[in-house]
């Protein structure tokens, strides 16, 4: 029975964490990795600073629909 729960746990775990990948909320997340990977000594933006640039980054090209 444990094994069963902690393989449940697993999969729920690594569900939830595909999920967030996939909708964009782990981006953050992702984005402080990279910069303790890189070691940059620029200053990491806030979450509230990184949405907003991804945000404008999205936005600012140009729409080709209308």
């Amino acid at each position: 029975m444990r094994g069963a729960t902690k393989n449940i746990r697993r999969l729920a775990r690594r569900f939830w964490r595909g999920l967030r990948e996939w909708c964009g909320d782990a981006a953050y997340e992702r984005y402080l990795r990279f910069l303790a990977s890189r070691r940059c000594e620029a200053r990491a933006l806030t979450a509230e600073e990184f949405y907003v640039e991804q945000l404008d980054r999205r936005y600012s090209r140009p729409n080709r629909c209308c």
